[in-house]
């Protein structure tokens, strides 16, 4: 598939996503990444969301980006890329992703484990991260 078609889907299906009425969070303060924010911490896991601010369910994924970063502080590093920027729109290929929002999971050396797309429930995160032996911290 080549880029522009590729671009092409990823806008439909976060149109049609985004016309579906699903009611916003207004909690969206998450920033997105920059390029060396994966680099520079070595967590357990690193949740990469691909999304965009201006898309309806990448809303709804920000408070959850929110309260997994928070649940496994020093085991989860959570990285949040707006590829309808033009700056991260590179991470869209990089990652290959069709939809947005896509979650991809990464151990401990960069190696993806799980992929995700659309709106991603917190409770089934938390199930994910717990067959990799993520435990919740106190106070989280």
């Amino acid at each position: 598939m080549n880029k522009t078609k590729s671009y092409g889907s990823i806008l439909m299906v976060s149109f049609l996503l985004g016309t579906t009425g699903i009611a916003l969070s207004q909690s969206t303060t998450t920033k997105p990444a920059s390029k060396d924010t994966v680099k520079t911490v070595n967590p357990l896991v690193t949740f990469v969301e691909l999304g965009s601010i201006k898309c309806i369910p990448c809303k709804q994924m920000q408070p959850v980006m929110k309260a997994i970063e928070e649940k496994y502080k020093g085991q989860v590093k959570v990285v949040f890329y707006d590829v309808w920027k033009s700056d991260q729109s590179e991470y869209a290929e990089k990652y290959g992703i069709q939809v947005i929002p896509t979650q991809v999971f990464l151990d401990q050396k960069g190696k993806e484990f799980f992929r995700h797309e659309g709106f991603y429930p917190e409770a089934e995160i938390d199930k994910l991260l717990h067959k990799r032996g993520l435990k919740v911290r106190s106070g989280g």
